[in-house]
Formats: C-alpha cells, structure tokens, sequence
C-alpha cells in the first residue's frame, strides 16, 4: 500500500473462496513429498492486522502440513523494517526460501534479486512485488510465485461501482476514503478510480481523507465531511472505511447516502447479505486464500525447482468477484474487518 492496516455467487463460489481451507489437504498430496528439512522466512506486513493474520494462519497450517518450518518476521507496516529484515534473511544463510507481503514493492527488489541469485526460492504474496501496478503477472526474473490482486483493477471497479450507487442522482457527490496518500497500492487504486470516474460527467469527487484502516478515525471523518456535504450521494473506501462510514451515517440519522467499499470482509458481506442499509458493493480480496496458495506454491517450487508462476485469486470468480445484495448470499468473508 504502502502501509495499511489493510485488502462468491453460488455453491461453486463459495468452495472457491475457502480455497484456502481446501489448499491444506491437498498441498500434502500434491504440492510436496518430505520437506521437513526446509527453513521458510514469512515476511509479513503487519502480523496484528486483521486482514493479514488470516493470511498468515493459512500459511503456517500449510507449511506444517508439509512440514516445512516457517519463520515469521513482522515489519509493523513499516517499508524500511521489511527491507532490513529481507536484508538479514539473504545474508543468514538459514533459510531456503522467502515468502514476501510487500509493504513497498519497488524498494524490496534488490533483495528479493540477491535471494533468487543465491538460490533462495522467493514467492510474493497479496502485494505487488515491483513498480507495475497495473499487472498481476512476475517483474521479477527467476521469481518462484506470485499470488496477487492488482490495485488498479480495484480503483476501476469502485469507480464503476460507485457510478451504480449514484443512480439518477444528477450531479452526483462522491467521498473517498484512501488511506496513506502516496504510498501503493493506495496511491494506484486511487489514481484508477479518478481515472474511471472521469468517465461519467455527472458525478464529482468532492472530498477525499486518509482513514488509515480504521473504523474509528473514518467515522470521524465521515462526520466531518457530512458537514461540509449534506448533499453527499456515496462514500468509497476499504470496509474499515466503510465501517467508521456507517457509524457516522447512523449517528446522522443519514439513510441517503450509500456505501461502495473493497475488501470482502466478514463485517462487509454480512452488511450485503443483510439486504439493507447503506452498503450496495463489495470488491472481495482473499487473504487467507493468498496465504495457502503462496505456501503450496513454495513447497511446489522448494520440492520441484520450477516457478510456479502467477495466480490471481479472484480472476475466475462469478460477477469478478463483486458482492452486492443480490449475490451476497454465496460469498463469505475470509477476514473479521
């Protein structure tokens, strides 16, 4: 991002969501043979964070499965803290691979390129390894895995998702909740959302806030740009956004003003399966699915030799991965929120 605090239709969806859970078994049967003797580094963003904890517990059930040790360093959403800990893992020479959750893809290259050149097998998780935002393919030769989401296929799809929510509202005033200006993928997924949003003529960007991943300062905000807006048609943000924006829409007695949020949570979905209140969209993102998929691809890669490439969790899903009340029913949230 970078630092966040951050981040489905039928039967056949919902197996697909739980991947994660699907992955453990079948990583022991397919994905290694005995690899006990295999030390893995696990760089995580922010180990407390709520969106990546299940990422990381995903992870550790897969690596024990395949009796791989894991070793779990926590950047506490700092770049400059993962850069060093990248640092200390390459030159240590006790790890055979790297499982990477950038914070600032672009700043780890040069380690990730030292690893993958002492042999080191390296495999990027849920952030964009690299200076590409709009990809979900490798930037990094000789890189052992890739498992993400690409953040402006995100702006892109709030943009579009927020054009809906506004209906035949003419102007329509849009609020944006970002939440570190300046660092990725924030900064992309805001730049594609502008980007989409000047597409429709009538609707207007009239306020945007960093709410930093957190309910509580969101609903804070929300309240102030209410006051300056009491026009305000929708608000945009993450679901931690979108809780904080909530909150401050009930405490104004405000049911006019809808909600488009991203991260498929289990607070968010709920909110969709509901049928009611301010939240009509949601973009899923699949934590605990990127945590399994990135070790099974490491055990594949530690055991085999070969990439395995790059996987986008949700590319395949029904309605590409968009909840909304009328689907919401087959999705389900792979993190609290």
């Amino acid at each position: 991002m970078k630092k966040r605090g951050m981040r489905w239709l039928t039967a056949v969806a919902v197996s697909a969501t739980f991947a994660s859970t699907a992955f453990v078994s079948l990583s022991s049967a397919q994905a290694a043979t005995k690899v006990k003797h295999y030390t893995v580094a696990y760089l995580s963003y922010g180990v407390a964070n709520s969106y990546d904890a299940p990422m990381l517990a995903a992870a550790k059930a897969v690596a024990s499965a395949d009796g791989i040790k894991l070793v779990v360093f926590d950047s506490q959403t700092s770049y400059t803290t993962q850069v060093s800990q990248l640092q200390t893992v390459v030159s240590s020479g006790q790890y055979q691979g790297i499982i990477i959750q950038p914070i600032y893809g672009a700043a780890l290259i040069p380690g990730v390129k030292a690893a993958i050149k002492k042999g080191i097998k390296v495999v990027n998780i849920d952030q964009i390894l690299g200076s590409k935002y709009t990809t979900d393919q490798i930037q990094v030769p000789g890189l052992a895995g890739n498992i993400v989401f690409f953040p402006s296929k995100i702006g892109t799809q709030l943009a579009k998702l927020a054009n809906t929510a506004c209906a035949s509202a003419n102007p329509c005033k849009v609020a944006l909740i970002h939440n570190y200006t300046g660092y990725e993928p924030d900064a992309a997924i805001t730049a594609a959302f502008k980007a989409q949003m000047a597409m429709y003529p009538n609707d207007s960007l009239v306020a945007e806030q960093d709410g930093l991943y957190q309910p509580s300062v969101s609903l804070g905000l929300v309240q102030n740009i209410l006051t300056a807006n009491s026009d305000l048609n929708v608000i945009v943000g993450a679901d931690q956004n979108c809780e904080g924006a909530q909150s401050a829409l009930t405490t104004a007695s405000n049911t006019s003003v809808k909600l488009v949020c991203y991260g498929g949570s289990q607070y968010g979905v709920a909110q969709l399966q509901s049928g009611t209140g301010p939240w009509t969209a949601d973009v899923l993102q699949m934590p605990a699915t990127e945590g399994s998929q990135g070790m099974i691809a490491m055990a594949k890669a530690l055991t085999t030799g070969k990439s395995q490439g790059s996987k986008n969790p949700v590319a395949g899903l029904p309605g590409a991965g968009v909840l909304t009340h009328a689907n919401a029913k087959g999705f389900f949230g792979e993190w609290p929120g």
